[in-house]
Formats: C-alpha cells, sequence, structure tokens
C-alpha cells in the first residue's frame, strides 16, 4: 500500500512543478504579449493553470470543498475571458 501511496504523492509533486511552470510562462506571455488577443489567451491559459493547481491541491489534502472553488473559478475565467474579448473587439461590454 505504501509504495501506491508513494507513487501518488510523487506524481502529485510532478503535476503541481508542471502547473507551477505552466503559470509562470502565461505571466511572461501575459507581461510581453504583442498583442491583445495573446494577453487575453495567456488570461485565460493562467485561469485554467489556476484550476488545475487547485483541483490537484484538493486531491493532496483530501478536502472536496477545493473542487467547489474550481468550479467558481471557471466560472468566473469563462465570463471574464469573454467580456474582454468583447471590449478589445468592439469597445463596450454590453450594448
Amino acid at each position: 500500500m505504501s509504495d501506491a501511496t508513494g507513487l501518488l504523492e510523487m506524481a502529485i509533486s510532478i503535476t503541481f512543478v508542471a502547473l507551477a511552470l505552466g503559470q509562470i510562462f502565461s505571466m511572461v506571455r501575459l507581461v510581453i504579449g504583442p498583442t491583445a488577443g495573446d494577453r487575453i489567451l495567456a488570461l485565460d491559459t493562467m485561469v485554467i493553470n489556476a484550476i488545475g493547481l487547485v483541483v490537484v491541491l484538493g486531491i493532496h489534502q483530501g478536502v472536496q470543498i477545493y473542487f467547489e472553488v474550481s468550479l467558481l473559478i471557471a466560472m468566473l475565467g469563462f465570463v471574464s475571458t469573454v467580456a474582454l474579448a468583447r471590449f478589445v473587439l468592439r469597445g463596450d461590454i454590453i450594448e
């Protein structure tokens, strides 16, 4: 049983590192992105990475509330991405 637990802990550690690197690379793209579209895509990728980090943290700690938090982050991330893209394209959010 300890081999499976050790393997799970190692997989969770590797996942944390991969998602953290993805978050850092997205932040770099957000800062140096040449166009507004690149910055919007970087923000959307950061939301996805944040969802992944919250879910993996929930798996690591064994707490189910993190999964509900990830659903809230997903909803807010989708709405904010759509609003920002619409603002960039049209200049307003609500017509």
